[in-house]
């Protein structure tokens, strides 16, 4: 009889994707962002993020064979998870995009059936420069730009995906856009999307989050409505925490106060006193003060926190306190979830079980809707 051949799962792991979301750098390609953020106190978290979903394969650990990078691009977290893994390629201590780029082709010639990579839409791109539709790819979502149409909804997400496809319950696959932004324009307040190119993943809806949707310009109307009842409904001396969305813009242009499109600003009876935060910043403003935090969602994905807000970090949110988040959207980026609920991924799955149910959404001047957060 022949023996059925075992699957062999990639893993690559970006270990500073992420790094500059909570400290407001809005990204970290390039050596001077990652210099910037550890000036700022930031520290990697991706390794960590790697962990949940690799907790998911344990059990079968035995019935595949893992391929990884040497050192923090995978060989550390994945020793740690007690996986013994075939080890490729060597890098120096500050891991570069070539790294990657070299990784995923070597994964190709190995013949691995699916690589796991953690990161953002910056390691997407390195490994569809090298792969291309070539390797169904599933994303680990630890980066500050998660734009790309690979990535689950969470880590955890993406343990359960991969456990799935190497245990042979899931084994249909679609193509997902690559995008990415131009981190410097998104820095300075410009939102530069574009799409360079597809890459095969796995095809769970319920699972892998999709691509991010943009604000369509018939939209105007409701946000202006919406911008008037969070006026309507905020309350005397309260320092209110203001995330990054186009939905929030006019809200601020109601208020006569300049808004930080991409990042997180505060603001305290009705005058802006810090723009563009980081988490250690939101931190000392709310010490034992009353605080409100005003989010919107990703069109198209559904996600409140843990995308392009991670500013607003698990500390945060639990500083603060679920009753006293506030969380508008446009009625058209609702329909367009087609029933799909809204998400949570604080990196912290206690703190994210504590944030799903039912929460009013505002959707206009005196209107909201009651919508499940999972």
């Amino acid at each position: 009889m022949q023996l059925k051949q075992k699957k062999k799962l990639g893993l690559i792991v970006n270990p500073i994707a992420g790094i500059g979301g909570k400290v407001g750098l809005k990204g970290s390609d390039g050596q001077k962002a990652l210099y910037f953020a550890k000036e700022l106190g930031a520290k990697p978290e991706s390794n960590l993020k790697t962990k949940q979903a690799l907790e998911h394969l344990l059990q079968l650990k035995d019935d595949f064979d893992l391929v990884t990078c040497s050192g923090l691009m995978g060989e550390d977290i994945v020793k740690k998870c007690g996986i013994t893994p075939v080890i490729i390629g060597m890098h120096n201590s500050v891991t570069t995009a070539e790294d990657t780029i070299r990784a995923s082709t070597e994964m190709r010639n190995l013949d691995v059936s699916l690589i796991l990579v953690a990161g953002g839409d910056g390691t997407a791109r390195d490994i569809h420069k090298s792969i291309g539709e070539s390797i169904p790819v599933l994303g680990i979502p630890t980066g500050v730009k998660i734009y790309s149409g690979i990535y689950a909804l969470t880590p955890y997400y993406a343990g359960k995906a991969a456990a799935m496809f190497l245990s042979g319950d899931l084994s249909e696959l679609k193509l997902a856009e690559i995008m990415d932004i131009d981190e410097d324009a998104f820095r300075n307040g410009k939102l530069s999307a574009q799409i360079y190119g597809y890459m095969l993943t796995l095809d769970a809806p319920t699972l892998i989050q999709g691509s991010k949707t943009t604000t369509v310009s018939t939209e105007k109307e409701e946000f202006i409505g919406i911008s008037r009842e969070l006026i309507r409904v905020m309350e005397k001396d309260i320092y209110y925490i203001i995330s990054s969305g186009t939905t929030l813009q006019p809200f601020m242009d109601e208020l006569g106060l300049q808004n930080t499109l991409l990042g997180v600003d505060i603001i305290f009876n009705n005058k802006l006193v810090a723009s563009d935060v980081n988490e250690s910043t939101i931190l000392e403003f709310i010490n034992n003060r009353k605080a409100k935090i005003i989010v919107t969602i990703i069109g198209g994905q559904g996600y409140i926190f843990g995308r392009g807000n991670q500013q607003i970090s698990s500390k945060v949110i639990k500083a603060i306190g679920k009753e006293n988040i506030i969380v508008a959207s446009s009625s058209s980026k609702l329909t367009a979830l087609s029933g799909s609920p809204l998400r949570v991924d604080t990196g912290e799955k206690d703190l994210d079980n504590y944030l799903r149910g039912y929460m009013p959404i505002i959707t206009g001047f005196k209107q909201s809707h009651m919508y499940k957060i999972v």
